[in-house]
């Protein structure tokens, strides 16, 4: 197996790091009281944050399909997990100190040898989610599962049910591209779109970084304005 390029993946993840960099630096907006807006009820905001985390795990799927394509072997994936686990580590700490009981939590390429069953498993995830709850899911032991009877406090909850159904549906959909439409992922991007192939493979680090860069200007203009 080739080790191709794939630039029109790292460009669609890009995609969803912009568009989250803005959901988020609006979110900032609201939190020090600079616009008036409700990203726990509007439906302007939550359907957004809906589509920016799908377009996130379907991203992470289409990565894993490409992934077990090129036989990458376990060490690497390990090594990805141990840096993915120590940034969630250092989110939970940062959202606790400046949302104290709201602060962010998280719960857990195994499955991509399941081929066609990925498809009807990321249906029965969406299924489960609809029709199940129980107060057994409600704490912070067993609510990365999902399920639960209401949401958690925490300003941001992706647990595994449903949204692992859509990592499947990625996976699903890279293998389906990878042995019919192999070009779709790999093809060339015209010029003005390649700095997004770059963006989109550094997205863990601009993750990691875009929140304190955009508070913290927040907090310099506020400063500012201030004297």
């Amino acid at each position: 197996m080739t080790a191709d390029r794939y630039d029109r993946l790292d460009a669609l993840r890009a995609v969803a790091i912009v568009w989250m960099a803005v959901f988020h630096f609006s979110f900032d907006l609201a939190y020090f009281k600079l616009t008036r807006q409700n990203f726990y009820t509007d439906p302007f905001w939550t359907v957004q944050r809906t589509c920016i985390v799908s377009l996130f795990l379907f991203c992470a799927g289409l990565g894993q399909a490409v992934a077990h394509a090129q036989g990458q072997g376990w060490p690497r994936f390990w090594r990805r997990w141990a840096q993915v686990a120590g940034c969630a580590l250092l989110v939970s700490l940062g959202s606790w100190l400046m949302f104290k009981q709201r602060f962010i939590w998280f719960g857990a390429r195994l499955t991509a040898g399941w081929g066609a069953w990925l498809w009807p498993l990321g249906v029965l995830a969406l299924v489960l989610d609809r029709t199940v709850h129980h107060a057994f899911f409600d704490s912070r032991l067993t609510g990365w599962i999902g399920l639960m009877t209401h949401k958690p406090a925490t300003e941001d909850y992706v647990p595994l049910l449903p949204w692992m159904g859509v990592v499947w549906w990625g996976i699903a959909t890279g293998q389906w591209l990878l042995r019919h439409r192999r070009p779709w992922l790999i093809g060339p991007l015209p010029r003005g779109l390649r700095p997004l192939t770059v963006l989109g493979r550094w997205s863990l680090s601009f993750y990691m970084l875009h929140q304190p860069v955009l508070i913290g200007l927040l907090l310099a203009a506020m400063a500012l304005r201030g004297r």
